[in-house]
């Protein structure tokens, strides 16, 4: 067996270290202007040495209304947003995550919000549709994500970088059995546009808690500020070790936050405290 077979079926990393970064932004309600923006943090991002780089959910659009992100979904493949993807992915030469963009779904009047991973060719080589559809209702908030979105029912993972990398969105952060399915991976990415109001209860305690809970990094990239749709997100955008310590975090507005993963840490946390061996459920 190899050492990327191991990585794959075990969720055991290589001796490795690697920069990883999210890129915070607070999406406006014009595509082209996010992915002007996205761009130049993209491009900061690697010439800080990240090899794998995170967006965040609807990063290339936060509509005025919902229906909004179906008038520029595209069928998957092909479409200026995917382009984007992939020709930035090439140029740096890194491992790109890209947040979520709407892609087509069976009803004509949803999207599926979906995470694409392009490596460092340029090539898609994992696709996540967001499973979990947020719903929220105050009296001064009122948010249901199923009006204009089909949830996808598959999990979604890949390898990169000598480790097993698991794929999740925003509201899908309050289902841990989500992570268990995945089994062992020795990190989760979460980009994310959490309201405020969520965000400030919730956000940190959901992320540690996965971090430790399956003993890996967790990558959290949101959407953070005040958007000219009238939107309040949270940010907070975070690097957390696999002892759930809060090793960077970013909290509002817009820019690049980088960290490390550190394959030594991953297992020496996961040998002096064997709680996934220990699984009997």
């Amino acid at each position: 067996m190899s050492g990327k077979e191991k990585t794959a079926k075990t969720g055991k990393s290589a001796p490795v270290k690697f920069k990883v970064a999210a890129v915070q932004m607070v999406s406006s309600t014009r595509v082209d202007d996010n992915l002007y923006y996205a761009q130049a943090q993209i491009a900061e991002a690697a010439k800080a040495g990240a090899s794998l780089i995170l967006l965040p959910e609807y990063f290339a659009l936060m509509g005025r209304r919902d229906t909004d992100k179906v008038a520029v979904r595209e069928q998957a493949g092909t479409g200026p947003i995917q382009a984007f993807l992939s020709a930035m992915a090439k140029e740096h030469g890194v491992w790109l995550i890209g947040g979520t963009l709407p892609l087509a779904a069976v009803p004509d009047d949803k999207v599926r919000n979906t995470t694409l991973v392009f490596n460092p060719d340029g090539e898609q080589v994992a696709r996540y549709d967001k499973i979990h559809l947020f719903r929220f209702a105050t009296e001064k908030e009122r948010y249901d994500e199923a009006s204009t979105i089909e949830p996808g029912a598959e999990l979604g993972c890949f390898d990169a970088l000598g480790t097993r990398i698991g794929l999740s969105v925003c509201y899908d952060l309050r289902f841990p059995e989500l992570y268990r399915a995945m089994g062992p991976v020795g990190m989760i990415v979460v980009p994310a546009a959490f309201t405020y109001t969520t965000g400030r209860a919730h956000w940190e305690v959901l992320l540690r808690a996965r971090a430790i809970e399956n003993q890996c990094y967790v990558l959290a990239c949101g959407q953070g500020g005040d958007h000219d749709n009238g939107r309040k997100t949270y940010g907070h955008s975070m690097w957390i070790d696999p002892w759930g310590q809060v090793l960077s975090c970013l909290p509002e507005g817009e820019g690049v936050l980088l960290g490390e993963f550190d394959a030594e840490r991953l297992n020496k946390v996961r040998s002096q405290l064997p709680a996934l061996e220990h699984r009997v459920l």
